[in-house]
């Protein structure tokens, strides 16, 4: 598929290693992305009283409480290790049963939450450092059909959430007027729709593999370029913002948006080929961070408009990393007798974990050519 257009990690610098830990949101955007050991300082700070408050607002009491689902893989290690421990000590004075979830399961199945959507249904996943296609015919059966290269959760998965980020950090849109209280995805899509994405002309990763997985370090190695190449043109100096600043956020953003729009085409094409889809309403479900980007949802339209199928996506509030997600995932189990552990000891948390039956060899060996598509957008 061609889209016909009409009309790092970056090191951690020592004076972000001094940010407080009331200080999440302003220090993620600093550094392109989260300080895990300011990700656990902020968990252990709030967990106990967001339980609490959770619990007084739904009137029950935890002993009342049928079940407790807490995520153990995967994701930062620091993070989930607050969690666990919490989970544990809670368990321990309550004859309540455990849940332990899968966190990109979560976010798969928390379309179910708001839309009746039977399965099976074709699934996009970007999330933090996670990207991933996958089929959902069950509450815990999956079929990968892609996702992020080199290991789970590795380098090469990182996307919407965590590039647009570095990609804030590095043309310094803490400085811009408009950007100051925003997070580093938010600054880039909110200054993109000022901007022309046919400015720069940056490669869509991956072109010539004919699968499902994605890549976003060459990507940023051209976006890293492009704005050295500015700066030297524009003189422009580390905390200073570039004159095109909304034009690079453009072209990035449609970089980043049509190499995901590409993968999943091909899946939605390889699903209807081996008949993994029903005939009736077949539905693409975006969740996790993509699904919270406006550009990376018409993009998904556009491909399933073409494509014959529903697009539904969760709402913003809850694409992004939440507790109902988990909360959610704990009730399908429940309802389906899958996973329910008498309590949490024994469990061990895991940063990297994989997620279903991976098939992105048969997705490979299909080698589907994607077919044009028309993107008709407003500039």
């Amino acid at each position: 598929m061609n889209f016909i257009v009409k009309k790092e990690k970056f090191p951690l610098r020592a004076k972000d290693q001094r940010i407080r830990v009331t200080d999440g949101l302003s220090s993620r955007f600093r550094t392109g992305g989260i300080i895990p050991h300011v990700a656990q300082a902020l968990h252990r700070q709030h967990i106990a009283r967001i339980v609490q408050e959770a619990l007084e607002k739904s009137g029950l009491r935890a002993s009342a409480l049928s079940a407790v689902a807490t995520t153990v893989k995967p994701g930062l290690a620091l993070s989930l290790s607050v969690g666990l421990e919490f989970t544990g000590t809670l368990l321990q004075s309550l004859p309540t049963p455990f849940i332990p979830v899968h966190h990109m399961e979560a976010h798969a199945l928390t379309v179910r939450m708001v839309h009746p959507l039977p399965f099976p249904f074709l699934v996009l996943l970007v999330s933090g450092g996670h990207a991933l296609l996958a089929l959902a015919r069950g509450v815990s059966d999956f079929l990968l059909l892609g996702q992020g290269s080199g290991s789970p959760g590795g380098p090469g998965a990182h996307c919407c959430h965590a590039f647009s980020g570095q990609i804030a950090r590095r043309l310094s849109l803490t400085g811009h007027p408009e950007c100051r209280a925003m997070g580093g995805g938010q600054a880039v899509e909110h200054l993109a729709l000022q901007g022309d994405r046919l400015k720069f002309n940056l490669r869509t990763p991956m072109g010539h593999r004919l699968d499902c997985n994605f890549s976003f370090a060459g990507l940023r190695t051209q976006v890293e370029r492009t704005i050295g190449r500015l700066e030297q043109e524009e003189g422009v100096r580390d905390g200073r913002v570039l004159s095109c600043v909304a034009d690079v956020c453009a072209a990035a953003q449609h970089a980043v948006c049509a190499h995901i729009a590409k993968r999943t085409h091909r899946a939605i094409l390889f699903c209807k080929a081996r008949g993994l889809l029903p005939e009736r309403s077949p539905t693409l479900v975006a969740s996790g961070g993509v699904a919270s980007n406006r550009y990376a949802r018409q993009l998904l339209q556009v491909i399933t408009d073409a494509s014959g199928l529903e697009l539904l996506c969760p709402p913003p509030r809850l694409c992004t990393d939440n507790g109902a997600m988990v909360a959610w995932n704990g009730i399908e189990r429940l309802r389906e007798g899958i996973g329910i552990l008498p309590s949490s000891a024994g469990i061990r948390y895991q940063p990297k974990a994989t997620f279903g039956t991976d098939i992105s060899e048969e997705v490979k060996q299909s080698a589907i050519i994607l077919p044009p598509v028309k993107l008709r957008l407003a500039t």
